[in-house]
Order: C-alpha cells, then structure tokens, then sequence
C-alpha cells in the first residue's frame, strides 16, 4: 500500500515538472517559427503564452493565422499535446494521487475494541445482522479488505477499518479487547484470521462462517470457537418449507385423531374469499371450520375476531372436519400436497436442499442450465419449456434455488404466472431483497443473511432464536377460564387468536357446537394456533396442559 502510494507521489511529482519544461519547449518552438518561418517575430514571453493557452484551450488572441506550411502542422499539432497531458495524464496520475490521499482516512489500524465485536469482511450474511446491531446501539467494527465495500460501508456510518491482513497482520494488533470476532470472508482467509486472532492474545469468542462444513471440525482446531454454514441451514429451511415429511404443516395434528383436518386453501383475486372480513363470511356458521390463520408476504398471522380480512392470494389455514373442509374447497383452490418438488438451481444450495428432500423419500425434478449428473431438466427456469418439461404445473412445491436475486425475481414472476397455484419457495442473497421476491409472487423467501443473522443474534446479543418455520401447533388444555362460555362466540378467545377446534367430553370428541353448548370445567380443549397465539391463550385463561388420553 505504502510503495503503491509512493509510485503514485513521484509520478505526480514528474508531471509537475514536465508540464513547465513543455510549456518552455513549445513557446521557444512558436517564437522562432514566428521569427524565421512566419517573419512575424515574438519575443520569449509572448512564445511562452501562446504556448499555455493553446495547451488548456484558453484561445490564441492575435495569433489565428499562418502561412507557412510548418509553422500550421505546429500549431494544429500543439493543441493536441495539450490534450493528451489533461486528458490522459491527469486521469492516471493526479486522479489516484488524490484517491490514495483520501484512501488514507480510512483507519488501517483497528481502534480501541473494549466491549466491541469485529467482523471480519462483510456481506450478505451479516447485512440485517448489522442493522440489527444499529437499532440496539451495540458497537462493532468491520474489518475490510476490499477498498470500494470500505468506502461504502464508511459512508453508510459503519466503523470501518481497511487493510491486508496477509500484508500487515499488526492491523489486528488490539483484537485481544474484542467482545467477540465474526469470520465472514473465504474459508482460507477465516482461517488465516482465526490464526491471527488468536496470536494476539485473542480469548473471546470466535464464530466462523464456512461455505463448507467440512472445514468445521479444522477450524475449530486452529481456534474457533463455533463453525457455521449458513448456506446448509438456508437449504435445510427451504426443504422443510417444500416437504411436509420433514416439518408437518402442524405440529399436534395426531391429538385429534381422523375425525379432524387441517387444509391450505390459496385464495385467489377472484374467490368468493377474497378481501373479506370473516364476520361476512361466516364460515364457522354456515360451513363448520375454523380459520386459524393466514399465510401472506412470508409472515403467518393468526386471525384475531370476525374483522379479519382474507388477503387476497394468502394461503388460509382452515381446521375442520373432512367434509365441512370440502365445502371450503369450492370457494378456494386446495394447496396440493402430492406430486414431485420441483428445484431450480444446482448450486450449494440447491444441492443440499435436494440432498434433504431425496433423505426424506421426496421425489425431485432438477432444473438447471448445465447439464450435470443429478440435472433432471437442463433449461432456463424463466423458459415455459423448461417448466413443461417438469411438469411444474403437477408439482406439490417449487424451490427456487438460485444464485441472482435479479434472476430469482424474474423467476418468481415466470414461475407464479406459469403456475398459480403451486407453492412457491425462494432462496434470497440478500435480505433487503426479500420484499421484492414476494411482490413478485412468493409464498416463502428466505435469505442466508436472514438465517445466519439469527444464529449469530442468539449468540451475541442473548436473543431467543426465532425459527425461520412458524408452523401451526395443536395442543390439549384443560377448561380453564374458559369454563361456561362458547367455544366460538368469546370476544377474549378471538383476541388471543388462537381457536378452540375440538372439545373432549366423556371420551367423546366434539367438533361442532349449537348455539347453546358452554364449555364445562371438566372438559379438554383442543387449542389450535402459532406458539405465540397459543401462549395469549394460556396467560388470559390460566389453563395448563390436559394429558393426553389413554387409548
């Protein structure tokens, strides 16, 4: 860096001088063509500017002709030096002298670090991590190596440091004060980090990021305190969204037995469903089934009293005997759960989300552009005959697995066109463009930054992790407080937003109430709802966990 910065001063140093010498050479030249060609003599100084106003174009004044042959090929040739000396030198030479000069600012040397994390290179894996960071005002550093990222880092009021730890390892001479040290850059360059880190007295806590978990087990050796690879986690998490057999769409489902079912209904622009409040709909009245609750944009809510509104194309999660969820099939398009995964994009992601499906007995169809064992469709997603030739209209999910978000939001818009119906699941580089992935018509988009900022979130701002699958969960309570009201009709109940789907009364379950049914204390409640919805519940009722019964 230093010699670089050298090279560039004495370049500037030689063009300064030269400028004056050339400026010297042609106003000499001018004067005694003007005193021997032209016969028209000038004196020295009138040589000297006319030479520096044909060289910046600042005009000849009283010098526009000339008549001999020699002294015109000069003239029209000077103006060209001129511009070759402020339009080529001045970009190679004074521009970087003045970039290295303001590369300087940047600390190359890391500042006190009491009480403070580093990151060691930045990028997607940490982006919403470090925003994170900002909102609680707990401070880090970044160490960079790339000196365009530094810069933007720098003006995005990041504390940044520049350098070359393989050319000046001293740049991490006070890591030892660090709270914590975050490896985000290549495998090699975390390990060289680690090393380091540790060489200077280093004892905190180290969390390496690896692209691959076989170099898990060596890192740790050489000093790490935990290995992760974010990249597996993200293609696990995609898996469980495209497979129930790996997470089940709701946990407890069993408690109920066969007499009650749980059903994904995509709701359509055009659906009776769509855009309306449950109080109009009545579907507990008319039909017999409860809405639990509805999947838009990623997020689950729960439904919270009749003026909940059915987004238009959500995924509703309805509870019901079989038959009332058939009545609802005719108001809203069934999400299928049989047929082949459909998975776009070979990569490290795609690949490990194949793995998890293939190790779940799934059946997987492969798109991707080369050809490679394991490519079942070699195509363009964005192509129809690609998706023809997977049959992904008659698939139970699509994962896109890509590694552009520009190309992934255009694959979302093909895909979704081409197949409305069909679930859509889309990897994400980088968490910020999440939004856009979903209004081009995901049902789940999940980033690497999103999964690896809340593992490192749990381990360095204490937080509870919260799980990328907030899945709908069936448990049994005792009556409660609960005890003399309906089931379906208490203004507390719908707060809270979970639902009473069942009631266990004398070994009998009951799925349907009358108008006159009131909970009695020694009944059992099938309580449905998300972990949070159905923790309300609990606090506002007081009820504790029924046993399950005895078969």
């Amino acid at each position: 860096m230093r010699k670089k910065s050298n090279r560039t001063s004495r370049g500037l140093f030689a063009l300064l001088a030269v400028l004056p010498l050339v400026v010297l050479v042609l106003g000499t030249l001018y004067m005694l063509g003007m005193n021997h060609l032209e016969g028209s003599p000038r004196t020295f100084l009138q040589g000297l500017q006319w030479a520096s106003e044909t060289m910046t174009n600042t005009g000849y004044g009283a010098d526009n002709h000339w008549s001999h042959p020699v002294m015109a090929l000069f003239v029209i040739v000077t103006p060209f030096i001129g511009q070759l000396l402020v339009f080529l030198i001045f970009p190679v030479l004074v521009l970087p002298y003045f970039e290295e000069k303001f590369e300087v600012r940047l600390p190359q040397v890391l500042p006190p670090m009491d009480g403070k994390v580093l990151f060691y290179r930045f990028g997607p894996a940490i982006e919403s991590l470090l925003v994170e960071f900002d909102g609680v005002k707990s401070p880090f550093v970044i160490f960079e190596e790339d000196m365009a990222q530094a810069r933007s880092l720098r003006d995005r009021g990041y504390n940044v440091v520049f350098g070359k730890l393989a050319e000046d390892p001293s740049a991490l001479s006070r890591v030892e004060q660090a709270r914590a040290l975050v490896c985000n850059a290549g495998d090699h360059a975390n390990a060289t980090c680690t090393l380091l880190a540790r060489e200077y007295g280093f004892k905190g806590p180290l969390y390496a990021l690896a692209d691959d978990p076989l170099y898990r087990a060596p890192m740790v050796q050489i000093g790490a305190t935990e290995v992760f690879a974010p990249s597996h986690v993200l293609g696990a998490a995609l898996a469980s969204r495209a497979s129930t057999r790996i997470s089940p769409p709701a946990e407890g489902m069993h408690l109920l037995g066969a007499q009650v079912g749980m059903a994904e209904f995509r709701v359509h622009t055009g659906s009776p469903l769509a855009g309306k409040r449950l109080g109009e709909l009545h579907l507990r009245e008319q039909h017999g089934v409860s809405v639990i609750g509805q999947w838009y944009g990623g997020v689950f809510t729960t439904t919270k009293g009749p003026d909940t509104r059915v987004q238009p194309g959500c995924i509703l999660v309805v509870v019901g005997i079989h038959a009332n969820l058939e009545k609802v099939e005719r108001m809203a398009m069934p999400i299928r759960r049989a047929g082949p995964i459909v998975v776009a994009g070979f990569g490290a992601v795609g690949q490990k989300v194949i793995e998890l499906l293939h190790d779940a007995g799934e059946t997987c169809t492969v798109i991707d552009r080369m050809a490679a064992p394991g490519v079942d469709v070699v195509g363009n997603v964005l192509e129809w005959s690609s998706l023809d030739k997977a049959r992904v209209r008659e698939a139970s999910a699509v994962v896109l697995a890509l590694s552009d978000d520009g190309e992934s939001v255009f694959a979302t818009a093909v895909v979704r066109d081409y197949a409305p119906e069909v679930p859509l699941i889309v990897r994400v580089l980088r968490t910020p463009n999440t939004p856009r992935i979903y209004r081009s018509g995901a049902d789940f988009a999940i980033s690497v930054g999103q999964v690896a900022g809340q593992i490192l979130a749990y381990h360095l701002l204490g937080e509870q992790t919260i799980h990328v699958e907030n899945r709908v969960k069936f448990i049994r309570l005792n009556a409660a407080k609960l005890a003399g009201e309906h089931p379906w009709r208490c203004e507390v109940l719908e707060r809270t937003g979970a639902k009473v789907v069942a009631v266990e009364r004398d070994r009998e379950v009951l799925v349907e109430f009358g108008d006159g049914f009131e909970v009695r204390p020694d009944d059992t409640l099938f309580v449905c709802g998300s972990v949070n919805s159905l923790e309300r519940y609990q606090q506002e009722f007081e009820a504790t966990s029924a046993p399950e019964a005895q078969g």
